[in-house]
């Protein structure tokens, strides 16, 4: 039998599907050591934690490295790609959820929430509803939306659809943007949008895409969403903003550093909203995610390439190793 290691418990649907394939065995801790450890005798690996790069070097059989989502940060593309490993995700299965995290995050910030709770559970019925007079709506104001990939698209879609916002937005490819938003540039769109919220994959192009410049133009009071990767935003000259007042809050799904600090300065401000990278993770996406990874996997044990592949220039060193 195959050995299919993943870092994490899997959807029980998932893991009623590999069990015929193979035997499943989860990680017992995520520091590298562990994972390198016991990973030594998999045939694949499922992948929601960073993987070091010697996991690819002390794993023989290794067929492939199957990403429990769609980002591929976690992944070193290069070195399992080097390594003859193929690499696969499942784009999109978790798109519609992180997108209604948008919309829920942006809503609680526009109505105070957070203050609305504090003070009322503290300090009473009126306390709480004062905070009221300063909420706003969020018909009428310009969302701007950086990455137009699966994420970026159902955020469009409920934005446009099921609130009638009007949207601006930024891609790779221009043409690519669905009919009825607007392309900018990052600097313009930085500046017209009343809520930007990121969406981009990490990239080198993308690490620091948020710069202080950049949050220096945000206009007095937006909002910044960012379900995209912590290393886009500079930090420092966003927690500068928060602290001046001069953007009028945030919500955070991701962060340089995870798990995040508990006396991060992040944590102070009330206009903050943080979530501990769970915005793609709801019940009807973890079982899409685990069904979709455990689907490739069999595919690659079977003797087939994923259909998500995506480091094709793996396949000549793979077949090299196992034939086919």
């Amino acid at each position: 039998m195959a050995t299919i290691f993943s870092t994490h418990a899997l959807h029980p649907k998932a893991t009623a599907m590999l069990a015929e394939h193979g035997d499943l065995v989860i990680a017992s801790a995520l520091d590298d050591a562990t994972l390198v450890r016991e990973a030594e005798n998999a045939d694949i690996v499922i992948v929601r934690a960073p993987l070091p790069p010697a996991l690819f070097a002390n794993a023989p059989k290794l067929r492939a490295a199957i990403r429990h989502g769609a980002g591929l940060d976690m992944i070193p593309v290069d070195v399992a790609t080097k390594a003859g490993v193929l690499i696969a995700n499942v784009p999109g299965v978790n798109a519609r959820s992180v997108a209604e995290h948008v919309v829920f995050v942006t809503l609680a910030l526009l109505r105070r929430f957070r203050a609305v709770d504090t003070d009322l559970r503290a300090q009473g019925w009126l306390a709480g509803r004062e905070h009221a007079n300063f909420a706003g709506e969020l018909a009428g104001r310009t969302m701007g939306i950086i990455g137009m990939g699966n994420v970026g698209r159902a955020v469009f879609s409920i934005a446009r659809d099921g609130f009638g916002i009007d949207v601006i937005a930024n891609s790779r490819n221009p043409k690519s943007l669905p009919e009825g938003a607007r392309f900018a540039t990052v600097d313009q769109l930085v500046q017209e949008s009343d809520i930007i919220v990121l969406c981009c994959p990490l990239t080198p192009e993308t690490t620091g895409l948020l710069s202080r410049e950049r949050i220096g133009r945000m206009k007095p009071g937006a909002l910044l969403i960012n379900v995209s990767r912590g290393p886009v935003v500079d930090d420092d000259a966003l927690i500068e903003a928060l602290r001046d007042g001069s953007i009028g809050g945030a919500a955070l799904d991701v962060f340089s550093t995870q798990p995040l600090p508990p006396d991060h300065p992040y944590f102070s401000f009330p206009n903050v909203i943080i979530t501990p990278h769970m915005a793609g993770i709801t019940e009807e996406s973890m079982e899409r995610m685990g069904t979709g990874a455990a689907a490739e996997a069999i595919r690659v044990l079977g003797g087939e390439l994923p259909v998500n592949l995506r480091n094709p220039e793996a396949v000549e060193a793979y077949r090299r190793r196992f034939g086919g």
